[in-house]
Order: C-alpha cells, then sequence, then structure tokens
C-alpha cells in the first residue's frame, strides 16, 4: 500500500500516513508558468495499491485538475489500484437540476474521476448520499457523526442536550447523533429567498433552558448556521454550539461566525484551515485522520469499511 498527496490538504494526508506508519509517496505537483499541472511520481508505483488524498476544496478546479492529472500518472505507471481519497467532494451541492438548462455537476465530477483512472473512491459525509450512484466504480460514504459524539459527550457530559437541524434536509444526520447521544431533537424550518441567503421561520421542538447543537454537512457563508443560533436563542436555549464535518467558510464566514452568538463551530479537517480560522476564538477543528486511515486499511486488506460504524 502507499499513500500519495496533493496539494489540497496536506497536513491531513501526514496525519493519515502517520497512523499507518506508512511514509508518504514521493511525488512532485507542481504549476507550469501558465498554471498548468505537472504531476511526477517519484516512487516505483507497479502493481503497487496507492491511496490519493485529494480534498477538492478551494481552488475547487486547481485540486479536482491535481487529482485527475495524479489518477493519470498513476495509470501510466502501472498500478494495481488506485483509490480516490477525497475528504471533501466539491461540487456535491450540484446533486440534481435546480431549474431548467442547469447542469447536474456532482454526476460530471464523478465521471471525471472514473475515467481519469479511479478503481473507487472514499470519501466522507457526502452532501447528498445518491451521489455514490453517480459512481460507476465502488464508493465508500464514511460518516463524521462517530467523531462528533465522542466530542460531544467529552465537552457536553452532563447538559440537557438538544441536537438540532438547521434545515429539514440535514434531520436524518441530526436524529443519527440524537439518537446516539440519547438527546432530544429539534429542527429549525427556514426559507432560502435565493442561492446563500437564508431566513429562519420556526423552531419545531422546545429548546428553551435547553443547550443546544447544531449538526450539518457543509458550512459555507455560514448564513445558516448563523441566523439558526440566533433564532435558538430568542428561543430561550442555554446556549448554541454547531458541530459540521466540512468547512469551506467563504467569504466573510470567519467573520459571521465569530460575531454570532455560537459559542463554537466545531469542523473537521476534510479541508486545510485557513489562518483566519486558526485564530477564530469560537472555531475549533477536530481530526478525522484516524478514521479515514482505518478505512483505507480495511479497504487495502478487503475488509468490511461499514462496520467502522457498527
Amino acid at each position: 500500500m502507499k499513500i500519495l498527496t496533493g496539494n489540497s490538504n496536506r497536513p491531513l494526508a501526514e496525519a493519515l500516513a502517520a497512523y499507518l506508519n506508512i511514509p508518504l509517496t514521493k511525488a512532485s505537483v507542481r504549476r507550469f508558468s501558465d498554471m498548468e499541472v505537472f504531476v511526477e511520481i517519484q516512487e516505483n508505483v507497479r502493481g503497487e495499491d496507492v491511496f490519493i488524498i485529494q480534498s477538492t476544496s478551494y481552488p475547487t478546479n486547481d485540486n479536482l485538475m491535481e487529482l485527475l492529472v495524479t489518477l493519470d500518472a498513476l495509470k501510466r505507471g502501472s498500478v494495481r489500484r488506485a483509490t480516490a481519497v477525497i475528504p471533501y467532494y466539491g461540487y456535491a451541492r450540484q446533486d440534481r437540476k435546480s431549474g431548467p438548462r442547469t447542469p447536474i455537476s456532482a454526476k460530471l465530477v464523478a465521471n471525471l474521476i472514473t475515467v481519469a483512472g479511479a478503481d473507487r473512491v472514499l470519501t466522507v459525509d457526502l452532501h447528498a448520499g445518491q451521489i455514490q450512484g453517480f459512481f460507476d466504480i465502488p464508493t465508500d460514504n464514511l460518516f463524521a457523526a462517530p467523531v462528533f459524539v465522542d466530542d460531544i459527550r467529552r465537552q457536553h457530559s452532563g447538559d440537557n442536550l438538544v441536537i438540532v437541524s438547521p434545515d429539514v434536509g440535514g434531520v436524518v444526520r441530526a436524529r443519527l447523533i440524537a439518537s446516539r447521544l440519547g438527546a432530544d431533537l429539534a429542527i429549525v424550518d427556514k426559507r432560502r429567498e435565493r442561492a446563500g441567503v437564508s431566513e429562519v421561520m420556526n423552531i419545531i421542538g422546545d429548546v428553551a433552558g435547553q443547550r443546544c447543537i447544531l449538526v450539518d454537512d457543509i458550512v459555507d457563508s455560514a448564513g445558516t448556521l448563523c441566523n439558526a443560533a440566533e433564532a435558538l436563542m430568542e428561543a430561550g436555549a442555554q446556549a448554541v454550539s454547531a458541530y459540521v464535518t466540512h468547512g469551506v467558510l467563504s467569504g466573510g464566514a470567519v467573520a459571521r461566525v465569530t460575531a454570532s452568538p455560537l459559542q463554537e463551530l466545531v469542523m473537521t479537517d476534510s479541508i486545510q484551515a485557513t489562518e483566519a480560522v486558526r485564530v477564530a476564538h469560537n472555531i475549533r477543528q477536530l481530526s478525522i485522520a484516524p478514521l479515514m486511515a482505518e478505512a483505507v486499511r480495511r479497504i487495502s486488506e478487503e475488509r468490511s469499511v461499514s462496520s467502522l460504524f457498527d
């Protein structure tokens, strides 16, 4: 087994390799002067089982192209199997036609990864589970829920907890965590007037005097989370924290979070933290390297991945 990484999230790749006690494969992933991506694998990979760690986060198109070119380089190097390990799958929010003459980009990206030479895909908390079906190769979708549950138990033991879904679409995810913690469930009902802007309408469930934990898969502009936190506090919540798998945090999102009623925003390291995230007083990262490393080990050894979540 060999572990290879692009430039999108080297710290996560290093942590994953350290957990498995395997050195990262030597490779050069660089740009020509016109920003073309060039990849050179500097070790023999013939007949090897290779895992490429690469989130397709900002800059999304550059990181996606790095992944595609790396897969092509590996295939031409005669690898036995190439697994694309994509902690954050970009374009996942474009999983259906949102209107006339609009693309389904999540399917297009799946096709690109397959044609580039991936034999299988490993990812974390897809925005929509049906994206697994967009691939014509085996695809494992890991869940960050066990990592969140362990941290919530450490940080909030003894508290009166209510797990809150910030929208109707995230109810299944929130219910899973609530059931593991033995906590109540609440839902924030919102109306989205246009992309990137949300308006909180009402809260379904009793949150008065409770410590609320918002749970979501992606935080981008942070408008939904911050509006939900304000609504929960207005409804009498004792305190509000949030647990989110993928911290995209584009534009002024970090400033919005630091100025919000959120006591803490906890994210995984599926996307490498920016300097603004690192210095924010109420944003914290949890590592999913051990979870992903166990999945990588089981795939390499042809063992069950789903049993990680039993």
